[in-house]
């Protein structure tokens, strides 16, 4: 116990601090660019929903700084590779009952001053199963509430791994 107590007053007297890895994300000077990702999947709006949820989430975590272009710390750039929708159970006449959604991304945040990339990460997925039917307007409002679901899931893991970086 007091070789450890010796060593914790020796690592603070040389300097260094134990502390949160929160610091600089809730500085509210912080500044980050996150335009609409871009989008290579067959749903028109994927990349934008999803820089959407992960400047929603990164509020909702604590993050204090703004969002721009112009002056950015930090530039966050995504790619959504594609949004995909599988057949997940069939019904005896062997019409889709369920489907599943997944949403795959890759991620890149570099610090602007220093020019060095913070963290890159390809194939990130997130999955949500949806109900089908005969009806289209039905089928076409359940994959779009999956898709609301996985964007957000997404942007929680996104906004977490972003909050440990900073």
């Amino acid at each position: 116990m007091l070789i450890a107590l010796a060593l914790l007053a020796a690592v603070s007297g040389c300097g260094y601090r134990l502390e949160s890895g929160t610091e600089r994300f809730k500085d509210p000077s912080i500044r980050m660019d996150i335009s609409p990702f871009a989008n290579r999947s067959t749903m028109p709006d994927a990349g934008a929903v999803v820089a959407a949820r992960l400047r929603e989430e990164l509020r909702r975590s604590g993050f204090r700084g703004s969002f721009g272009n112009v002056g950015a710390n930090y530039l966050i750039e995504g790619k959504v590779r594609e949004v995909r929708s599988d057949v997940f159970s069939r019904s005896s006449d062997r019409f889709s009952l369920e489907n599943r959604l997944t949403l795959v991304v890759d991620i890149r945040v570099v610090e602007v001053v220093r020019g060095g990339v913070l963290w890159k990460e390809s194939g990130l997925s997130e999955t949500a199963s949806f109900f089908s039917g005969l009806d289209a307007q039905y089928e076409e409002a359940n994959r779009r509430a999956a898709f609301e679901e996985i964007a957000r899931r997404m942007a929680v893991r996104l906004s977490q791994t972003l909050r440990v970086l900073l």
